[in-house]
């Protein structure tokens, strides 16, 4: 696809485009229910499936992928009602954990990438990785782990109040699609260096209506807290199944600004993953990729390089 068929192609899905440091020509990968699912599948190499949270899409990872394509394989998908991707309604999907995770094993499962595969995650990225890893455990040769989480809510932490009103209450749900509170305050408040104005629209790009905003509503509604919420079993499993992942190379990389996920899961990470890599930012925000991608992007490839797999 072209510079200018992709600007066309960008701007017809989310409304804007080109996006900054977002050179690239993204696929699509129809599912049997029909719905197509956009995802970047860049550069050559053991590949490394990059997998985004809420309310951001692949864009979170654009540093990343063009610091690595040149020796790697980057599986970038936007998940079903994010970034580029269809946003259906719900009577066209469910939007589940279990839903994601079985997009992501339809997706992968058509790219044929072998079982020399590298995690890397961020916000609801862990848990659909490590609950798509709970069936492909052996295929998991490295991880990458950014502000993140692979368990349920640790007993120590509350769930923020912000996150609470989203997911409980009809005034949430109004702010979240009515105004786009969640994915533009996530803009604002999830980073400690400003973002650029231009960036800070990339992200928000993709959910301009109140149409397109379902699945940053719904990903809220979808945190599990107890063993009534319809997440929580696979959230569990992949808590318990976390420290088989030690004899790994895991990279860990964190802000501690994070109101989410703070100190609280990274001790989680930690205590299960203690031979891990970690390199840990004071000053470094929920998207820290974008609050330090000038140190995380090097010594992810470094990272990388020294644990080659093939």
């Amino acid at each position: 696809m072209s510079a200018q068929a992709l600007s066309a192609e960008q701007a017809r899905v989310s409304g804007a485009g080109p996006f900054p440091d977002y050179p690239f020509a993204p696929r699509s990968f129809v599912h049997p229910n029909g719905l197509s699912q956009s995802y970047l599948d860049e550069g050559r190499g053991d590949p490394i499936v990059m997998l985004h949270g809420n309310p951001s899409w692949s864009f979170y990872w654009r540093k990343l992928v063009l610091g690595l394509r040149d020796k790697y394989r980057c599986i970038v998908p936007d998940h079903i009602g994010m970034g580029l991707s269809d946003k259906p309604g719900d009577d066209k999907y469910s939007y589940t954990l279990q839903s994601r995770i079985d997009d992501l094993d339809r997706l992968l499962d058509s790219l044929e990438l072998g079982d020399n595969i590298t995690l890397a995650v961020h916000d609801w990225g862990g848990m659909i990785g490590f609950g798509w890893a709970l069936r492909h455990s052996k295929r998991v040769k490295r991880l990458v782990v950014l502000n993140t989480a692979s368990f349920p809510l640790p007993a120590s932490k509350l769930l923020p109040w912000q996150l609470k009103l989203g997911r409980d209450s009809k005034f949430g749900a109004l702010l979240i699609r009515g105004f786009n509170a969640f994915a533009d305050g996530a803009t604002r408040f999830g980073v400690i260096s400003k973002m650029p104005a231009a960036v800070r629209a990339a992200y928000n790009a993709p959910y301009d209506s109140w149409d397109n905003r379902i699945s940053t509503l719904r990903f809220v509604q979808d945190i599990p807290l107890s063993p009534a919420d319809r997440a929580w079993a696979l959230v569990e499993a992949a808590g318990r199944k976390l420290p088989e992942y030690a004899d790994r190379p895991v990279f860990i990389g964190w802000g501690l600004k994070d109101f989410v996920f703070d100190r609280n899961f990274l001790e989680g990470f930690q205590r299960a993953l203690p031979n891990a890599e970690q390199h840990i930012f004071a000053d470094g925000g929920h998207y820290v990729l974008e609050d330090k991608a000038d140190i995380l992007v090097p010594a992810i490839r470094a990272f990388l390089d020294r644990h080659p797999l093939s």
